[in-house]
């Protein structure tokens, strides 16, 4: 079975939205859960957030980064299917009433479940608040992607404030915090960023639930490739979690492990790109 992508769109200078036909997927995915996707039979598994899951689809925000995710954008269009999407695959989060829920997010993973999941605690009541932080406008996505339609407060920032608010959502949280506005915080994307956040947050003993974005392989814990220390234990990001407690999570270590593999990638990468040069495609 193929799974055919029905929609294509340009999100900004680095990130892209694709819809996939994936009827499983879109019967039990739940917010904070991810699929898998290979593109060919000779594709590696990469895993991928889910914007939303409908009508037997599934969408997605995709940054073109490796391989895979530029063989998506040059090589595979509307009407063209995917060799497989598995899934859904984690454990997805607990929606019900908090009160105010926050969600941070400054990375192409991080804005796809800051939709999903505000539009869930949305429908249980909850008051919800949006931070979407990119590094400038034309990193930004068109404002039909944003999470505006699901918040009661939204907030747009770039870091060098061409458009929307100057900073970070690290900024902009900390406001909101300090005006006791926030109950729990949702958040995901850079490692580095979140991080800080499980500081900024310890203090005051809001709770902090993070995506831990490691390296995977399977994507179902056979590989032990995503494994974090986690409260003094291993936890495997795949089967445990992708989401977490962050104030339990060991940062260095987290970070640490998710830069093993960024010369291979690179070097993939160019490799990729140089074939795509020469054949005048790009």
């Amino acid at each position: 079975m193929g799974y055919r992508i029905t929609k294509k769109e340009n999100l900004s200078i680095i990130d892209f939205f694709m819809e996939v036909e994936a009827p499983h997927v879109a019967r039990s995915w739940k917010p904070g859960q991810f699929v898998v996707l290979i593109v060919d039979e000779k594709g590696e598994r990469v895993p991928m957030s889910v914007y939303y899951a409908e009508d037997g689809k599934i969408g997605m925000f995709i940054r073109r980064h490796g391989v895979t995710t530029f063989k998506l954008w040059y090589e595979k269009q509307v009407g063209d299917e995917l060799l497989s999407v598995a899934g859904p695959l984690g454990k997805p989060i607990k929606v019900k009433y908090y009160g105010n829920v926050v969600f941070a997010s400054d990375a192409v993973c991080a804005q796809a479940e800051s939709y999903a999941t505000l539009k869930a605690m949305k429908e249980a009541g909850n008051y919800t608040i949006a931070i979407q932080s990119f590094e400038t406008k034309d990193h930004v996505y068109p404002e039909k992607f944003l999470a505006k339609p699901v918040a009661d407060e939204h907030y747009l920032t770039t870091e060098d404030g061409s458009v929307g608010i100057k900073g970070h959502y690290l900024d902009v949280l900390k406001e909101l915090i300090e005006k006791d506005k926030v109950d729990i915080v949702f958040a995901g994307g850079k490692l580095g960023s979140l991080a800080k956040l499980a500081e900024l947050t310890r203090p005051y003993g809001i709770p902090t639930i993070v995506t831990v974005r490691q390296i995977m392989v399977d994507g179902t814990g056979m590989c032990g490739s995503c494994r974090i220390l986690y409260d003094g234990q291993i936890k495997f990001a795949c089967r445990d979690g992708p989401m977490f407690d962050a104030h339990k999570v060991d940062w260095d270590d987290v970070i640490k492990r998710d830069a093993r593999f960024v010369e291979q990638q690179n070097l993939a990468r160019e490799r990729y790109l140089q074939k795509l040069r020469e054949k005048g495609v790009i």
